[in-house]
């Protein structure tokens, strides 16, 4: 069996979530990994794997929006110690002896497996912002040239790509990309979905409180997470985080309220729940998510920071059409998924 040195970036949860399921699942057939991630990442991971910690570039959020200044910094600064990085990195190669490397939108690994001669896989669903086309609205263009470029420049070094997505559009001509559909964790996927009373809302980052008016004019409860608080006021119930928890409220809810993350995007449209998506300005990964989600039919996104709450009747009086075109599309990638890393780890390459 083969050991594998693993880039995840680690800002926000989606990139160490979707590493994991891939470690449990061929770390128990044999395979030995070694983690290089950063921040709430490395917290996740270290749980049940070994982890060397090196920064990445973050994109800080304030108030549901990119953080342009600070963003530069802190690119700037990670990128003024590259060197360094990689360095540490070849040296825990030398002491780990890899096998394969991998990388799940994380700078330095791919760049120093180029270095030693190791092939790296990056499993990430960012590069299908530079993978595919997109018909992308003109006011978002400027945007979308700008995160696609910092893509190319920043995180396209592995030698082959898999791009885990919900929405699936045809790859680039030339690009050595497979585009799947999402990887689900092993806890999503031992529950079944059910058809509750209740509204699932969450928000990843608790200095967007200008949505709370919209949720209370939602008629229904509504399970609040991402605050970090407990207590109920008036429908709203705020719920501590927890993943069970979490879990069973949204496998049995009727809609949900959240960002424009494509792991929680994904997670809901696997349970067949259509989603209102508030994505995080600048951001246009997010948008896209958003984007594609009511392009697709699976719900409704709105970029205002003071959303109106008469989107909320307007959203639930197309609830029937919105379960019915989820319902229409697969939204578990996993078997092929593993199918394809496996190939890669046994011959270094992917075909095409």
């Amino acid at each position: 069996m083969g050991r594998i040195l693993y880039g995840v970036h680690g800002t926000g949860h989606g990139h160490a979530v979707r590493a994991l399921t891939i470690a449990r699942h061929f770390a128990d057939l044999g395979h030995e990994f070694l983690f290089v991630s950063h921040g709430a990442g490395a917290a996740i991971l270290r749980r049940e794997f070994p982890v060397e910690e090196i920064p990445n570039p973050a994109t800080p959020i304030r108030d549901h929006k990119v953080a342009l200044a600070a963003t530069v910094y802190s690119n700037l600064a990670v990128r003024s110690r590259s060197r360094t990085y990689i360095n540490r990195i070849l040296q825990i190669m030398e002491r780990f002896q890899p096998d394969a490397t991998m990388s799940d939108y994380e700078y330095f690994v791919p760049r120093a497996a180029a270095l030693a001669g190791l092939p790296c896989l990056s499993v990430d669903h960012q590069h299908v912002i530079t993978a595919c086309r997109h018909p992308v609205p003109w006011a978002h263009y400027l945007s979308y040239l700008a995160t696609a470029l910092a893509v190319r420049t920043f995180f396209s070094r592995a030698r082959d790509y898999l791009v885990i997505s919900f929405f699936q559009p045809p790859v680039r001509p030339g690009v050595r990309a497979r585009i799947l559909p999402p990887l689900l964790r092993e806890t999503v996927l031992r529950r079944q979905p059910a058809a509750g009373d209740h509204v699932v809302a969450y928000q990843g980052y608790t200095t967007f409180k200008r949505f709370l008016p919209l949720l209370r004019a939602i008629p229904s409860k509504v399970a609040v997470y991402g605050f970090d608080t407990e207590g109920s006021d008036g429908n709203l119930h705020f719920k501590k985080n927890s993943e069970t928890g979490f879990l069973d409220d949204l496998s049995s809810c009727r809609y949900v309220v959240c960002g424009g993350s494509h792991t929680l995007i994904s997670e809901a449209l696997y349970y067949g729940k259509p989603v209102i998506a508030f994505p995080i300005q600048g951001a246009f990964e997010q948008f896209l998510n958003a984007f594609y989600l009511e392009r697709l039919g699976y719900g409704r996104y709105f970029t205002r920071l003071h959303p109106r709450p008469e989107i909320i009747p307007a959203f639930e009086a197309n609830l029937i059409d919105f379960r019915r075109n989820v319902g229409q599309e697969n939204f578990c990638g996993n078997p092929e998924i593993f199918a394809l890393v496996a190939q890669f780890l046994r011959e270094k390459s992917l075909t095409y």
